[in-house]
């Protein structure tokens, strides 16, 4: 058994020839059957994943602008929202003003009519009152004196009597 050890240690030169031979062939070989694929579908594999990255963050960037172009569209929505309501709450403020006014002067102007239609009344009232007055003074007057002064006489100083009495 030594003798086989001992020559598994020599050096053999045509034994060292054919191993690097077969050592190189295997490389070649492994070369153009294994590590071109194998690297080749791992730069593929790279670039797919590199365009998956790239694509992921641009549709990251897309779905950030799309947030912001939203929320601006919100916010905007928003202030129209509280501008038409603050536009709504002046405009029935002022129509509201309006109707008072309008209510106050059509008031005023019935109280107005009211007042000069009493007192046009009251204007007839009292010249009624005074012509009846007058009648009955004249008649009082003329069954007194019914001999001594005529008519037209006793009318006329029953009016000048009725002409110094105060006007109320």
């Amino acid at each position: 058994m030594t003798l086989f050890a001992a020559n598994l240690l020599a050096p053999d030169l045509g034994l060292i020839v054919w191993i690097t031979l077969t050592f190189l062939i295997l490389l070649g070989l492994l070369r153009k059957f294994a590590w071109g694929p194998i690297t080749s579908a791992l730069n593929e594999r790279e670039s797919k994943i590199s365009e998956s990255m790239e694509q992921a963050e641009k549709a990251l960037a897309e779905a950030k602008q799309l947030q912001a172009d939203n929320d601006k569209a919100r916010r905007e929505a928003e202030a129209q929202a509280q501008s038409i309501l603050r536009e709504a709450r002046e405009e029935a403020d002022r129509l509201r003003g309006e109707e008072v006014d309008k209510t106050r002067v059509q008031i005023q102007t019935m109280q107005e009519s009211a007042q000069a239609e009493i007192e046009r009344e009251k204007q007839s009232a009292l010249d009624s009152l005074r012509q009846e007055v007058a009648d009955l003074a004249v008649s009082a007057a003329e069954k007194i004196l019914r001999e001594n002064l005529d008519a037209d006489r006793q009318k006329k100083i029953v009016n000048d009597f009725l002409s110094d009495l105060p006007k109320n």
